[in-house]
């Protein structure tokens, strides 16, 4: 029965998600099967023939031992112990990636997902005209003025040509999603009721000039085209280079939000412990992304209390309703914090806004309902906490048009907007149709209603 309740329950939106951590295993072994795709002795995707010490990943289809051999090293599945749950799990990505050819498929099985756990929204994470973006990073070379560096992108329409390209790919997505899905035909899968939005992701253990040119791509991106939304700097953040270079890297935010400011920011800060980093790493990241890179969403967030003068800054991310994006069962996994370790309490007690989110299902073997059973289990919470979760993950996604809610609602409680007290209201009618973030928002409260009958008492 609790399996039940938390996958009905109506969860809104999944704001920390990247697209290729968050298909299933199964599929990957089916789209590496489709692409004649071998696997080497590694148990990674390589590319055929498949000569000596290679197997083709079709075999994976009959062979059950084969297939769960690569279920383990493309996920968490059964992980071992003494094995670093931090490598294990990154290390995935490197095994799978050439098995991820197809964005508009792996699109079809998340919303897919999604859609069984009675969500309504998707921000996922994708690396628009990756190569293209490469190559220009590489002909400009590094430049530490960021005018002078974002001119000589701009240059002969070269990374106009980029969102061009970038603007092609999405096309092709869409249209392999909706032949996946069936958008068009009598049976529409479920996948096709989704929202879904691109958040352009970043690869911070990159040298300087190619994380400034993601950057650019993806604000200007943001800018134009309404399917993308945001940047966010993925890859560990205990990285090399990610450590060297990190407050350079909010600088080159701080810098380019100026240029783009109506594009949005999202930020990957805090995913570190004790152990894995200096400690004077541990001090500022969550800060200086707020305060420098512009971010107005954080993800992880794990290291909170080890930031210098840490309650000042989760008292004004109150304040600036900077949302904190929570995948429980990822901190346990990659960083072994959970239970009263993890700042998800502290976090409610100064009041910032959380969102619970899923990171990487795929490669977690979970979903967004384990998440919140998770939540409800390990801190207690009962259903109108979780009833407000699931509000606040569409109220701090970056969907535009005017909320529903008044203020700020995670810490004054959901109040509707004036319009929409009275709800056949011609006001609250003109909202809705202006709004797609209050459309959601409704969309979800009449949800709550259906669900609330099905469960009550």
């Amino acid at each position: 029965m609790a399996g039940r309740f938390f996958r009905e329950l109506p969860k809104g939106g999944d704001l920390h998600n990247h697209l290729s951590g968050a298909v299933r295993t199964e599929y990957l072994i089916q789209l590496a099967a489709d692409d004649g795709l071998c696997v080497d002795a590694t148990m990674t995707a390589v590319a055929p023939p498949c000569g000596p010490g290679k197997r083709p990943a079709a075999d994976a289809l009959t062979d059950a031992a084969f297939r769960q051999s690569i279920v383990r090293a493309w996920s968490m599945q059964d992980f071992p112990q003494g094995e670093s749950g931090h490598d294990h799990f990154f290390d995935t990505f490197g095994k799978f990636g050439a098995a991820t050819a197809h964005r508009g498929k792996m699109l079809a099985d998340v919303a897919g997902t999604a859609a069984a756990q009675n969500q309504s929204y998707l921000e996922t994470m994708v690396t628009p005209a990756s190569a293209g973006a490469k190559k220009l990073a590489d002909d400009v070379g590094w430049n530490p003025d960021f005018a002078t560096l974002h001119s000589k992108l701009l240059a002969g329409g070269r990374l106009d040509q980029l969102i061009a390209d970038a603007e092609q790919e999405a096309d092709a997505s869409d249209a392999e999603f909706r032949e996946t899905a069936r958008c068009a035909t009598a049976t529409p899968t479920p996948a096709c009721r989704i929202t879904v939005r691109w958040v352009s992701q970043v690869s911070r253990n990159s040298a300087p000039e190619r994380v400034f040119t993601q950057i650019a791509l993806g604000l200007r991106l943001a800018e134009r085209d309404q399917r993308f939304v945001a940047v966010n700097l993925v890859q560990p953040e205990d990285g090399e280079i990610s450590l060297r270079d990190y407050r350079l890297q909010m600088r080159m935010l701080d810098y380019l939000h100026r240029v783009y400011p109506r594009a949005h920011i999202t930020l990957h800060a805090g995913e570190l412990v004790p152990g894995l980093v200096k400690p004077e790493d541990l001090t500022f990241h969550i800060d200086d992304a707020v305060r420098t890179g512009q971010a107005e969403r954080i993800g992880h967030g794990v290291d909170l209390v080890h930031e210098d003068n840490w309650r000042r800054l989760a008292r004004d991310m109150a304040r600036r309703q900077v949302a904190v994006e929570v995948p429980l069962t990822s901190n346990a996994q990659i960083l072994q914090v959970e239970g009263a370790e993890h700042p998800f309490p502290v976090y409610r007690a100064y009041g910032v806004p959380v969102v619970l989110s899923t990171d990487d299902p795929g490669v977690s073997r979970g979903d967004i309902g384990q998440e919140y059973q998770r939540a409800a289990r390990t801190y207690e919470l009962g259903y109108p906490e979780l009833k407000d979760l699931a509000r606040a993950s569409l109220e701090y996604s970056f969907l535009p048009g005017r909320s529903l809610w008044r203020g700020d609602p995670v810490r004054k409680g959901f109040r509707l907007v004036d319009e929409c007290r009275v709800p056949q209201s011609d006001r609250c009618g003109r909202l809705l149709s202006e709004s797609p973030k209050a459309r959601l928002e409704w969309r979800q409260e009449r949800s709550f209603q259906a669900f609330e009958a099905r469960y009550a008492g």
